[in-house]
């Protein structure tokens, strides 16, 4: 251990770099923001991830007066624009915002990725995206999530999903396997083009956030469960797939929406960007959104999300090693 009770002039000198460092530091932090913030959607515009976005982004602007752009890098099961910001430098000005799938899972559905999801992104913020909706069309003989078992078992049917690896890729992957299901899952670059083909017919079942869902609800879709432990607010009537009899832990789990920054960002940093989020979520218009999307819950702080993740994430993670899904 080294001795500083009586310093010699290496050690003054190492102690006087390490204050101005630290101070460099606290300067740039104190300052930030200083210039614009931008944050990159993994989805095409339109779903729940980028309306998240750029809520919560008009928010920042307004209360730190700067200008905080999203910018929409869909594509390669989210992979391209989670390494947009995976290599881009920790300063609190690139922030990413995508679902929790993509950058739990992914890890183990891709054998080979441009970046460490270990190493090389920290969460700031984790968005509720409340119960999912399960849709089928019109024209397929079920009104419940057994039914609809039963007829996958008989039928060839497609389920669509909103990105490879995604929870209704995983879904479709778990009852294939539990229930001997013969479900084909199809992948779209985001919800809104899944559930106009859900629509028209040209897949028989997804899964995804109540208001996209809501966007067909009138034209042939009819919902058939709702994903996690608690009903919909916004389709009390329709019960949980768990309440359906399916016990699996894929349906109960909850994902959401989590903001990452490049690691190594300053944790003033973080805790701001995380605070706003808090503020934000009390606003009149973040209620509306959730209201919209059915989602009755909000971020949490950064030391209870951080306790949260740490223990979510390896089920996660565990869930698609077991069900040996790769994507590459």
């Amino acid at each position: 251990m080294t001795d500083f009770s009586h310093p010699n002039r290496r050690q003054i000198l190492a102690l006087s770099l390490a204050g101005a460092t630290a101070g460099l530091a606290q300067a740039q932090t104190a300052k930030w923001p200083a210039k614009p913030i931008r944050i990159v959607v993994a989805f095409p515009p339109g779903g729940l991830t980028d309306t998240y976005a750029r809520n919560f982004a008009d928010f920042m602007a307004s209360k730190w007066g700067v200008p905080v752009m999203v910018d929409n890098k869909p594509g390669a099961g989210s992979i391209i624009g989670i390494d947009a910001v995976a290599k881009s430098a920790p300063d609190g000005y690139t922030l990413l915002m995508t679902t929790s799938g993509t950058v739990w899972q992914n890890r183990v559905l891709y054998t080979k990725l441009p970046y460490n999801l270990d190493k090389d992104l920290v969460p700031v913020v984790h968005f509720p995206s409340g119960p999912l909706a399960v849709g089928v069309n019109e024209k397929v003989n079920a009104r419940n999530i057994q039914e609809f078992i039963e007829f996958a078992k008989k039928n060839q049917v497609t389920m669509g999903s909103y990105a490879p690896g995604a929870y209704p890729h995983m879904v479709a992957d778990q009852m294939n396997r539990r229930f001997g299901t013969n479900i084909l899952t199809v992948h779209y670059r985001g919800e809104a083009p899944m559930w106009v083909d859900l629509a028209s017919g040209q897949i028989q079942i997804a899964i995804g956030s109540y208001q996209a869902y809501s966007t067909v609800a009138t034209r042939g879709v009819r919902p058939i469960g709702v994903t996690g432990s608690y009903r919909s607010p916004k389709l009390p009537e329709v019960p949980t797939l768990f309440e359906q009899g399916m016990e699996d832990r894929t349906v109960m789990l909850e994902g959401g929406l989590p903001m990452l920054a490049p690691a190594g960002t300053p944790e003033a940093v973080l805790r701001a960007i995380n605070q706003a989020a808090l503020e934000w979520a009390n606003t009149e218009r973040a209620q509306k959104l959730r209201d919209t999307f059915a989602i009755p819950n909000k971020p949490k702080n950064l030391t209870e999300m951080r306790r949260e993740w740490e223990s979510e994430v390896p089920v996660w993670i565990k869930l698609a090693v077991d069900l040996g899904l790769k994507l590459d």
